[in-house]
């Protein structure tokens, strides 16, 4: 594939990633369940290494799509990936439509269908094409009238007074693609002001639906040309997307039995790869978001702060990427259990910041849906992502709509923080009295990282191997605390009963009967144990505290290694 085709695609899978948020807040068809967003940043991925060999790309691309959004999207580009160079893009455009809709069960207009359906007619309509600045402003505006046209088809839609979120995001996308594509990667109508009050659900709007049950993706193995299991597949379920391979089917569904449909799936082949979403806990967390105060809060994903977390508080991470060999993922993407069982079994990891286009793009996306935005940044000694936001902020003018705040954070400190800010923030009248707050909350609160094998610190460079290896043999471990001086060691105790009694210490050394403290416990590949013995030792000694259970940042994961676990504090009035 031609470098400008690369180019192009990456520039779109980055404003997917910056805009996600908007497209998780639409999302009310087919089923309200605010995941459009995160479906299609998990699903195309793959794209931002496509491999030389378009095959290859296309059975990543399979194994990783998720969602209706995801699973038709991936169909679409395992096509349009096979366009070597710009002459190429119209036949692999017919050929991604032709996939697409061949892999719904039941195809609707008023999707990304009829996104793909206008990007192909207009291509119909046009002979030995150049992508001038002109023409790329025609395509744009063609895909433009596609999105809005949406709520004609979908009666949902037009109740809920919005366009198909699956619709916007492949919009985004392409906007992105024909942009990058000849060279205007910062030349774009922000998506707020080109669709104006499509993008917010009317008030009144209820899904009329309630919700239950499992979305599943599922990988099977199933013998070659057995069209009679791809019939049994089809009616295992609904809204089903099913795209047969050679050797693989990918088969989305939603089912009211998670457990009986996987039953009646493996009576039809293998199951080689399952993921499970429970379709009334999503629904319910789209419903009740935190509602929205005077200063929208943004923060980085290396803090330990989940995905649904985030959404339930309205807060938007900016991503960070995990990569384990040659797989790279959005940090909110991965799963810890898979990180760390790879980790485990000897697998590299490493992590890298987004791209600076990226991250401008997801400040823009902030800007353009809230007031004022307050960006709570991971601290600017362990990356460079404080400087870049106020880069931004100052060559644009924008003034104290954009507050950008070092925090000296990272991880579980960072995590607390955003939490107990956006929940501050909720609740008060002022964007200033948030602000105030805010750096209150971030001089107060303080972390412990309790590790439990010292290799993955010293193949990263961040101790000697001999130290290492020592340490790994006394049983000795550090504890680090992530200060704005980077991180420091702040004792060395053995690993277990040691290092509770040291979290027990520092929670005694903050505690007050009288006043509330948040204490959020963080896990990597040791769950059970945090959120069970742990959590219930915590709670035993210090009644009333407030304990919140978390993922630990898999930036930390990466460097600090499986076996890791950690404590942040933070009064409830700094």
């Amino acid at each position: 594939m031609h470098e400008m085709l690369k180019r192009g695609i990456v520039t779109g899978l980055e404003r997917i990633s910056a805009w996600s948020d908007l497209l998780d807040g639409i999302n009310v068809f087919p089923i309200a369940d605010g995941d459009t967003g995160r479906n299609l940043k998990s699903s195309l991925t793959p794209l931002m290494h496509i491999d030389e060999d378009a095959g290859r790309t296309a059975h990543r691309l399979l194994m990783s799509a998720r969602g209706n959004s995801g699973n038709i999207a991936s169909q679409f580009f395992s096509a349009f990936i096979t366009a070597e160079s710009e002459r190429d893009i119209a036949p692999a455009t017919a050929l991604g439509r032709e996939r697409a809709w061949k892999a719904v069960k039941d195809p609707r207009q008023g999707t990304m269908l009829t996104v793909f359906d206008s990007l192909n007619g207009f291509y119909r309509g046009e002979k030995n094409i150049f992508h001038t600045e002109g023409t790329v402003k025609r395509i744009i505006e063609t895909l433009d009238k596609s999105v809005r046209s949406t709520p004609r088809y979908i009666k949902k839609l037009a109740e809920a007074g919005v366009v198909d979120s699956g619709a916007l995001g492949m919009f985004i996308f392409f906007e992105g693609f024909y942009h990058g594509l000849i060279g205007m990667e910062d030349d774009f109508i922000p998506v707020t002001e080109r669709f104006g009050g499509l993008l917010s659900i009317s008030a009144g709007y209820a899904d009329p639906l309630e919700e239950d049950g499992y979305c599943i993706d599922t990988v099977l193995r199933v013998e070659n040309g057995d069209g009679d299991a791809l019939k049994r597949i089809s009616e295992t379920g609904e809204s089903v997307v099913m795209i047969p391979g050679d050797e693989y089917v990918k088969v989305h569904l939603h089912a009211r039995d998670g457990a009986e449909a996987r039953r009646r799936l493996e009576t039809l082949g293998d199951v080689v790869n399952w993921t499970s979403d429970d379709l009334a806990k999503q629904a319910s967390g789209f419903r009740n978001r935190l509602k929205a105060g005077p200063v929208h809060v943004m923060t980085d994903a290396a803090g330990s702060i989940s995905r649904e977390c985030a959404q339930e508080l309205g807060i938007t991470l900016l991503e960070s990427y995990i990569t384990v060999d040659d797989r790279s993922l959005p940090e909110t993407q991965f799963s810890p259990s898979e990180l760390y069982m790879s980790m485990r079994s000897g697998s590299r990891a490493s992590t890298s910041q987004a791209s600076m286009f990226e991250r401008h793009q997801s400040y823009s996306s902030a800007l353009s849906r809230h007031e004022r935005v307050l960006y709570l940044c991971v601290g600017s000694v362990f990356t460079g992502n404080w400087q870049v936001a106020d880069q931004w902020k100052r060559d644009r003018g924008i003034g104290d709509r954009f507050t950008v705040i070092d925090t000296g954070a990272a991880s579980g400190r960072l995590g607390l923080l955003a939490v107990i800010v956006a929940r501050y923030a909720s609740e008060a009248s002022s964007p200033s009295g948030v602000l105030e707050f805010a750096a209150r909350a971030a001089a107060a609160c303080d972390e412990y990282i309790f590790i439990e094998k010292l290799q993955y610190l010293a193949a990263g460079g961040r101790m000697s191997k001999t130290g290492a290896f020592f340490g790994d043999m006394l049983h000795m471990k550090p504890v680090i605390t992530p200060t704005s001086e980077g991180a420091k060691k702040v004792a060395m105790v053995r690993r277990g009963a040691e290092q509770v009694a040291f979290a027990m210490d520092r929670i005694a050394g903050v505690y007050r009967p009288e006043q509330e403290l948040h204490v959020m416990l963080q896990y990597s590949d040791n769950e059970e144990w945090v959120t069970g013995d742990l959590r219930r030792e915590a709670e035993t000694r210090f009644p009333g505290i407030k304990v919140m259970i978390q993922p630990l940042s898999l930036t930390t994961g990466v460097h600090t290694g499986p076996g890791t676990w950690a404590l942040a504090l933070l009064p409830s009035n700094p």
